[in-house]
């Protein structure tokens, strides 16, 4: 799709009203500062999947504890998990301090600022080598978040669904992008979508770009953009074993370093799939119990939603004597420090449903 000239929107309009209306966000420059790139860095990683309300609390504990890059190669993956768990795609979060460890071993400790070398860093993919580029060193570049598909595709009535339009969107994108502060066009496209051009009822009449917008001129704007049908998402079943000591203490250990959930804590559990039967009686649930004990079933299940799949746990609880050792690649976990252990979303539910702390394996 070629951009005609009377068409085509005017950057200059949209760098006006950003200068009027731009977000004030923990990660953002003021306008008078230069972005530094560790925080643009951290807070894109962070802002993958999830919303920027999500990502705050937890960007500047980060900040907190590891002021720069250097502080946060230097610490261990389990402390960076610690700190990230709840944030969900623990990938992220061992890519993060893989990209770390890279940018130290390699660049000194500065973050490179071309695109090309960006993304031969780990974890940094083409947006994210984009937005570190035009954000944290103002180089014209292409960046493309959902807000800015939504943008685009409204604009210029595009009619291809995502995500076969994502190549369409970079481009176009990139013929809008100014040679003049490109950092700062970034972050408006992004804070005109978050703001204006919004999912639902976007506000078109404040915006800055409304008489060039094809969907807004012909009233189709709230259908854009177009989406490929999406698969059904499967339900896995499993079953999770909730122990603890009569001190509270209870029964983790470390997932493997690879896969779903990878380096993070978990309450033993047996395997996940669609064919495993959770009515069966708890003798049969318990067949992959880490540790011979008196198991109750909790009513009730423990539900989660993953990116490919559903997932649905019964919570078999018991209660052993203090002195019941750990199996094999367990641990005993005092409750006093249960909210200091890399425990994703799942497993927090399931510390939850099972009274953790309280004598809910009684």
């Amino acid at each position: 799709m070629a951009v005609a000239a009377e068409t085509r929107p005017d950057p200059a309009a949209l760098l006006a009203w950003y200068d009027r209306h731009r977000r004030r966000l923990p990660w953002r420059a003021e306008p008078d500062e230069r972005a530094d790139p560790y925080r643009v860095w951290l807070s894109e990683i962070m802002l993958q999947q999830t919303t920027v309300t999500a990502a705050g609390p937890y960007f500047l504990r980060f900040l907190d504890r590891f002021p720069d890059v250097g502080a946060l190669a230097a610490a261990s993956l389990d402390d960076v998990l610690r700190l990230w768990a709840g944030l969900g795609y623990y990938s992220r979060a061992r890519n993060l301090h893989a990209c770390a460890q890279a940018v130290m071993a390699r660049h000194g400790g500065r973050f490179p600022a071309s695109e090309a070398e960006l993304l031969a860093l780990p974890g940094v993919g083409p947006y994210t080598a984009a937005a570190i580029a035009a954000i944290a060193f103002d180089l014209p570049a292409a960046v493309v978040d959902g807000n800015v598909e939504r943008v685009v595709t409204r604009l210029f009535a595009l009619e291809t669904p995502l995500p076969a339009a994502k190549p369409e969107i970079r481009r176009l994108t990139g013929l809008l992008a100014p040679a003049t502060r490109p950092g700062d066009f970034a972050q408006a496209m992004m804070d005109l979508g978050a703001a204006i051009c919004t999912p639902r009822r976007p506000a078109c009449a404040l915006c800055p770009w409304r008489e060039p917008c094809a969907a807004r001129r012909a009233g189709t704007q709230e259908t854009f953009p177009r989406k490929a049908p999406k698969a059904e998402r499967p339900t896995r079943r499993g079953v999770v074993f909730w122990v603890e000591r009569p001190d509270g203490a209870a029964l983790l250990r470390s997932r493997p370093p690879k896969g779903l959930l990878g380096g993070m804590t978990e309450a033993p559990t047996g395997r996940w799939a669609a064919d495993v039967d959770l009515s069966l009686p708890v003798d049969a649930l318990a067949a992959e119990a880490p540790l011979a004990a008196q198991w109750r079933r909790t009513p009730g299940l423990v539900t989660h939603v993953f990116t490919h799949f559903a997932l649905e746990l019964a919570v078999l609880a018991a209660r052993v004597p203090a002195g019941t050792p750990a199996p094999a690649g367990a641990r005993w976990v005092a409750a006093a420090e249960l909210a200091g252990e890399a425990l994703p979303s799942v497993f927090r539910k399931v510390a939850a449903h099972a009274g953790a702390g309280r004598g809910g394996g009684a």
